[in-house]
């Protein structure tokens, strides 16, 4: 049975437990936009504790605009501030050097849409991870989908509370404690090839 995913920006690691979980999944672009979720938002572990990293998008002209339509503002210079802010919080991590060059390229090239950006981020990190699921766009937005597990919910912070708070090694953990089901960048820069045997039941 295939599953049914929201497109996320460096989804939290709730999100790539599906990606492994499942061999098919189905990424909706026909859902409204809604600010505040992980569609242009991650959280990652910063010497001062958690903090989120926004994606600007242009301001749609529809009041419900489809997530494939929203495009990529180029206001406050991002880029430049995501990737120093992923530097200064991963560089002195066990394995942040050692996929920093496959990162950049994502930081220097301008994508015009959100939708596009995102899925390409997320290809390459399931690569990088060994995660082998087959992704696809879906075609229209069904309410109720019949014969797919529905996890579009997990786009939205609130609804990700009750993902398990399994420990793994972070920077500033001795400081601030463990912080659960952040960015796959967490996980990634921190354990390395050793991140899919986390994300596993």
């Amino acid at each position: 049975m295939p599953c049914l995913l929201s497109s996320a920006y460096l989804a939290p690691l709730s999100y790539y437990t599906k990606l492994l979980q499942y061999d098919k999944v189905y990424v909706e672009q026909y859902d409204h936009y809604q600010k505040q979720t992980y569609r242009n938002r991650c959280l990652i572990a910063s010497p001062n504790g958690v903090q989120a990293l926004t994606i600007p998008v242009v301001k749609p002209d529809a009041p419900k605009a489809y997530m494939r339509d929203i495009r990529i503002s180029d206001h406050g210079n991002w880029r430049h501030l995501h990737w120093q802010a992923l530097i200064s919080s991963y560089h002195r991590t066990p394995f942040f050097e050692f996929y920093a060059d496959d990162f950049a390229p994502f930081y220097e090239k301008r994508y015009a849409f959100l939708l596009d950006f995102n899925e390409a981020l997320q290809n390459m990190v399931c690569d990088l991870m060994g995660i082998e699921t087959q992704s696809e766009r879906t075609t229209a937005y069904e309410l109720n989908v019949d014969g797919i597990d529905d996890f579009r919910y997990l786009v939205e912070p609130s609804k990700n509370s009750s993902f398990p708070a399994r420990p793994y090694y972070q920077m500033f953990s001795e400081r601030q404690g463990f912080q659960p089901n952040l960015s796959i960048v967490d996980l990634l820069f921190n354990m390395g090839p050793e991140s899919i045997l986390y994300l596993q039941p």
